[in-house]
């Protein structure tokens, strides 16, 4: 399948700065299959090397960091003959190498004209964690689940990708309803490769539905196999958690909804592993609404998403048939899908960083605050086509500076301030904007 992150990888190879390049990621959104289909398709070789489990991998920087010495062992090991700016040497699961990202400067410094780029499951905890990575010596490219765009060409729909694209809103406005029905079904199957391979493959709800099963299962089993067994425990709470804290109307994260009585003491560690392990995003609070946001951020109030609205639906327990058939559970699970879609949409786009807003003292709250190209732009998400918005007008009457997004399931609109996009339509907006 095609992916959007080809063209940065193409841009990394040209680049008269390359660095090596570290694809960070979580386990499952396909680092190893497109760093492989890249090389295949861009370089006239591909030297593979998986260092999870693999002894004589281990070894590799044992005695020190001669590059050359390291390129022949990686060449032997992998049965290629390197050959610098003509083969890709991928080493998978890096982390699992003592001094491996270490390495990487050495690569960096010694033997520029070498291609090399790594991935791993669990980069984030060991960076945090373990060694970390050479400050100024790599390049570094995240890579998130399939967006909505790339869940179309792995249908074949890139007639309708084309439209999207195109900013003809009437054209668009008149696909309203394909479009719409397109997204409910990437509601249910998300944007985990395997998931969108075994539906374009097999328009199977229960096989897909497995196959989400199945990845839940490995990101339990990462969770007790890297840290202590209490802290295991307590990442799994705070996992289970977060289909509940979303579904409620809460203005931030509540501690005592994981474990009654508890405070950010008690999960502070496993949220933070979970951010590190990619299977989570945070997204912070801001006490006001300017540029940059960063400087109004307010730590101790966030919100935790999943990194795959296919997952939630899955670790929420909704039934394949509930969400495909109707627009009941994407109505009843606003919370729980429609902001999570939004969200994981939005980590799609370069340079954006995406914040909440809320009030203590009053209910006034938006659903998120983005700031891109140095553009504040308050976001409202609706789940249905209703388009009233009492905490946004609000806003926007204390704000006649500022233009805002409503996504909801309505067509294009623009409402005086307020440009109503539809949620299949997430991205264009973004990248619509000028600086």
């Amino acid at each position: 399948m095609d992916r959007k992150i080809t063209k940065q990888l193409i841009e990394w190879k040209n680049s008269a700065e390359r660095k090596p390049l570290i694809l960070a990621g979580a386990r499952q959104v396909g680092k190893t299959y497109i760093l492989k289909k890249f090389g295949a398709d861009e370089y006239d070789n591909v030297a593979y090397l998986n260092c999870d489990h693999n002894e004589q991998a281990r070894n590799l920087f044992a005695e020190g960091y001669d590059i050359q010495r390291i390129i022949t062992a990686i060449g032997a090991l992998t049965h290629q003959n390197i050959k610098p700016g003509k083969t890709l040497i991928i080493l998978d699961e890096i982390q699992e190498i003592k001094h491996g990202l270490t390495a990487l400067k050495y690569f960096c410094e010694d033997a520029p004209e070498y291609h090399v780029a790594v991935a791993g499951s669990l980069l984030g905890v060991t960076l945090r964690h373990g060694e970390s990575a050479p400050v100024g010596k790599v390049n570094i490219i995240k890579m998130y689940p399939m967006d909505f765009e790339e869940f179309l060409m792995a249908k074949g729909k890139t007639d309708l990708l084309r439209v999207l694209q195109s900013r003809d809103v009437a054209t668009i406005s008149m696909l309203h309803t394909t479009l719409t029905s397109l997204l409910r079904e990437y509601y249910f199957v998300g944007g985990m490769p395997e998931s969108v391979a075994t539906y374009v493959k097999t328009l199977d709800p229960n096989a897909v539905r497995k196959v989400q099963n199945d990845i839940l299962f490995v990101y339990r089993s990462d969770m007790s196999k890297h840290v202590s067994t209490s802290e295991a425990a307590r990442i799994s709470m705070v996992w289970q958690s977060i289909p509940s804290q979303l579904a409620k109307e809460n203005k931030k994260f509540i501690y005592g909804a994981v474990k009654a009585g508890s405070r950010a003491k008690d999960f502070e560690i496993a949220i933070q592993w979970l951010v590190d392990a990619g299977l989570v995003y945070r997204v912070s609070r801001v006490r006001d609404v300017a540029v940059p946001l960063k400087f109004y951020e307010d730590f101790n109030a966030f919100k935790l998403f999943l990194l795959d609205v296919g997952l939630l639906g899955a670790l929420s327990e909704i039934e394949p048939a509930q969400m495909l058939l109707s627009n009941v559970a994407i109505k009843e699970y606003k919370g729980a899908l429609t902001e999570n879609y939004v969200l994981c949409q939005l980590k799609c786009v370069s340079d954006l960083f995406a914040y909440y807003y809320s009030r203590d003292d009053s209910k006034l709250e938006l659903d998120f605050v983005v700031q891109h190209n140095g553009v504040v732009t308050p976001v409202e998400v609706k789940a249905e086509e209703n388009l009233r918005s009492k905490s946004l007008s609000s806003f926007l009457s204390t704000h006649p500076d500022l233009r805002a997004i409503r996504f909801s399931m309505s067509k294009y609109i623009e409402q005086d301030r307020i440009t109503n996009v539809p949620l299949y339509a997430v991205v264009l907006p973004f990248f619509w904007q000028k600086p």
